[in-house]
């Protein structure tokens, strides 16, 4: 008797398959490293190079005598901090500078939201005025400082200022050469009013537009009727966070102050004030760069550095910045 063979004999057992191939390992593209090593290489060298190797260097000159060179002097330690506080001056410099911000961010913060409550009220224009009160930002703050200081308050009868000021029969007046009463805070405030509150005005507007119009809709359904109203309970609760980032930025701005108060206030046409127009970057200014104590000027800029992150995180934990709402 014959035996079948043929496909039946396939059932016989399980067919044996092959063991899988090991996984192929991804090869990496060295040449797409090479291009991102190639362009950002000089960005990091000089970032390292001119920012954290200077951060570095300066703060071993604030504990030595580095007195008319860069190059380390003799070991001081602490005593380029005990000079400084001991100074009157740098003492003056910080009181004017906490009064300059006391003043600058609440007055740019009201005026900035203000101005931008009126721009997004409007139907027609908008980007126009959005742009108009953006231009002044754009502006150097030199070029902004000698405006104010040869033209409209140079102290000739022919100034703006005092031409204004005529009209309701003042004499002309040396705004910024009168320290009493110090009228050169006017002359201070609103050059820097007029440089920084079309940004702020942007920040605000840029928040509002984030804000739904269904919210409104729902508010003058249930009576909420009333700009004023819509404002207090919708718009500047729902700005907190922008609320919170403009008064950082205006106040580390404030600190930092420089340009307008050397400018304005260095001896020229209208004359100075006196030292206690200086802020504390223009008495680092002339400590550094014209007496030539990089020691004492490098502890300076420190103490300076210090005071804005320390005043910066204080504000933030008490404001809760960076927090959630349920935080």
């Amino acid at each position: 008797m014959s035996v079948r063979t043929g496909p039946l004999q396939a059932d016989a057992g399980p067919a044996v398959r092959p063991a899988s191939a090991p996984p192929r390992r991804r090869r990496v593209d060295w040449s797409a490293w090479r291009a991102f090593a190639l362009l950002t290489a000089p960005l990091l060298v000089g970032l390292l190079l001119f920012k954290y190797v200077a951060m570095g260097w300066g703060l071993l000159l604030s504990f030595s005598n580095a007195r008319g060179t860069i190059a380390l002097g003799d070991w001081a330690g602490l005593e380029n901090y005990r000079t400084l506080f001991g100074d009157p001056r740098f003492r003056t410099s910080l009181s004017m500078i906490v009064v300059f911000t006391l003043v600058i961010v609440p007055l740019t913060f009201a005026i900035a939201l203000g101005l931008a409550v009126l721009v997004n009220r409007l139907r027609r224009g908008r980007a126009l005025f959005r742009t108009t009160f953006f231009l002044p930002a754009a502006v150097s703050y030199v070029v902004a400082s000698l405006i104010w200081k040869m033209s409209l308050f140079s102290g000739v009868p022919s100034s703006a200022a005092n031409s204004l000021a005529a009209l309701f029969g003042q004499e002309p007046t040396a705004w910024i050469a009168t320290v009493d009463p110090p009228l050169y805070w006017i002359v201070l405030i609103t050059v820097r009013l007029w440089l920084q509150i079309g940004l702020y005005m942007i920040l605000f507007l840029a928040g509002m537009q984030e804000i739904p119009g269904e919210l409104y809709e729902a508010a003058r359904v249930d009576g909420a009727a009333g700009e004023w109203r819509l404002f207090r309970h919708i718009t500047f609760p729902l700005l907190r966070n922008t609320s919170v980032a403009v008064t950082l930025l205006l106040v580390i701005a404030a600190f930092q102050a420089f340009d307008e108060f050397y400018n304005l206030l260095s001896t020229g046409l209208a004359g100075a004030p006196g030292p206690d127009g200086r802020p504390p970057l223009v008495y680092l200014y002339d400590v550094s760069l014209v007496q030539q104590d990089y020691g004492l000027g490098s502890a300076g800029a420190f103490v300076v550095t210090l005071l804005i992150v320390l005043v910066t995180l204080v504000q933030g934990r008490l404001v809760g910045f960076g927090r959630g709402d349920g935080e």
